[in-house]
């Protein structure tokens, strides 16, 4: 199974972090998602590839995998 973040709504794993915006698998609430570097906090940028989705930081000047990103996720209407 691909990875998946917790839903701050239902609490379960069912947000997809490969796109910016996402739908919980459970319990349909929209969320708005933004990836942060582990390292300096910076905004990351989406860099995707084959069907893959990794993230870069301009800061750090480093590739930052999804599982080590951190994100801010909000719930949009």
């Amino acid at each position: 199974m691909a990875f998946m973040l917790q839903c701050p709504s239902c609490e379960q794993e069912g947000l997809d972090p490969r796109h910016s915006l996402s739908q919980c698998t459970v319990c349909k609430d929209n969320f708005s998602l933004e990836a942060h570097c582990p390292q300096c906090d910076g905004v990351l940028e989406r860099v995707q590839a084959c069907g893959a989705v990794d993230f870069f930081c301009n800061s750090c000047n480093n590739l930052v995998s999804k599982r080590s990103a951190r994100f801010v996720i909000t719930k949009v209407a």
